[in-house]
C-alpha cells in the first residue's frame, strides 16, 4: 500500500471543481483487469498523460456500496443473459466526503447512462423520493431489496488532453451478512470515453501489455461469490471469475 502512496504522489492533481468537463454521465466504458504489482508499473508511465483527482486531501478515497435486486435478481440475470438493455441499482457513499448518492446505471446499446440523486444514509429505498426517482428511471414499480455490499479504494485519472477518466479499482471486498469476499490482490480498470478511442494512452499500455478488455461489473463478480451456484445461475461468467481468482491469487 505504502508503494501506491509514493507512486501516486508522482501525479499533477486535479480536483473535483475542474471535473464538469470529465462527468461522462453518459459514455462508453472498457474494463481490464491485473494485479497490484501490475498497477505499480504502469502507474509512473500514466503519470506523463493523466493527472489523478484528489478529494478532501486523498489521491486513493475509499468507497462502500450496497446494491439492490429485485426477488429473482432480475439486474444480475440480465447483465448474465448478455441483455442489451439493463441496469443496476446502488447505493454509494463516498467515504472522505460522506457523501452518499442512490445511483442507476442504465447500459442500452453498449452505453452507460448514470443518474443519481443525493440521500442521506444506507437505506432499504422506501422514502418516497427514492421511490419516485426509482420508479421514473426503471420505468417500473420494482420491489428492490439491499443483496451485497461492496467496499474499495479508487484512483481516479483524468487526461490531459481528451475527455476521458480512468478510474482503477484495488482492495476490492464483498459481503453480505456472514460470508465475505476479497480480492486484495485485483485490480480493476475502467476507461470511460464519450466514444470508443483506442489511441487513448491508457488503451495503447494495455495493449503493449497484451491485456484485453473484458466485461464483468463488480456487482456481477460479489453476486457470484456471495450466493454461489445455489442461488444463481451464472454458467456464462465462469471462465471469467476462473480468470479474475487467477489474478487475485497469482503470487
Amino acid at each position: 500500500m505504502s508503494s501506491i502512496i509514493t507512486a501516486i504522489e508522482e501525479f499533477d492533481p486535479i480536483f473535483l471543481r475542474e471535473m464538469a468537463d470529465v462527468n461522462l454521465m453518459n459514455r462508453i466504458d472498457t474494463k481490464f483487469a491485473f494485479r497490484q504489482e501490475d498497477l505499480m508499473r504502469f502507474l509512473p508511465i500514466l503519470a506523463i498523460d493523466y493527472r489523478a483527482l484528489k478529494v478532501e486531501g486523498t489521491m486513493l478515497p475509499h468507497y462502500e456500496s450496497l446494491y439492490f435486486d429485485d426477488a429473482t435478481f432480475s439486474f444480475f440475470r440480465d447483465h448474465h443473459n448478455g441483455k442489451a438493455d439493463r441496469f443496476k441499482v446502488r447505493i454509494r457513499k463516498y467515504v472522505e466526503s460522506n457523501i452518499f448518492f442512490l445511483e442507476i446505471k442504465h447500459k442500452f446499446k453498449g452505453r452507460t447512462d448514470k443518474r443519481r440523486i443525493l440521500t442521506n444514509d444506507f437505506n432499504e429505498l422506501q422514502d418516497e423520493k427514492e421511490r419516485d426517482f426509482l420508479r421514473r428511471q426503471l420505468n417500473i414499480d420494482a420491489q428492490l431489496k439491499p443483496t451485497m455490499w461492496n467496499a474499495f479504494q479508487r484512483i481516479t485519472l483524468v487526461s490531459r488532453t481528451s475527455r476521458e477518466r480512468l478510474t482503477l479499482d484495488f482492495n476490492i471486498h464483498f459481503h453480505m451478512g456472514e460470508i465475505q469476499r476479497n480480492f486484495d490482490q485485483l485490480v480493476i480498470a475502467e476507461l470511460k470515453q464519450e466514444n470508443l478511442d483506442r489511441n487513448s494512452p491508457f488503451y495503447k499500455l494495455m495493449k503493449k501489455e497484451r491485456i484485453r478488455p473484458y466485461r464483468l461489473s463488480k456487482y456481477c463478480i460479489g453476486s457470484v461469490e456471495i450466493y454461489g451456484e445455489e442461488v444463481l445461475r451464472f454458467n456464462r461468467f465462469k471462465k471469467k471469475l476462473l480468470f479474475l481468482n487467477k489474478i487475485n491469487h497469482a503470487h
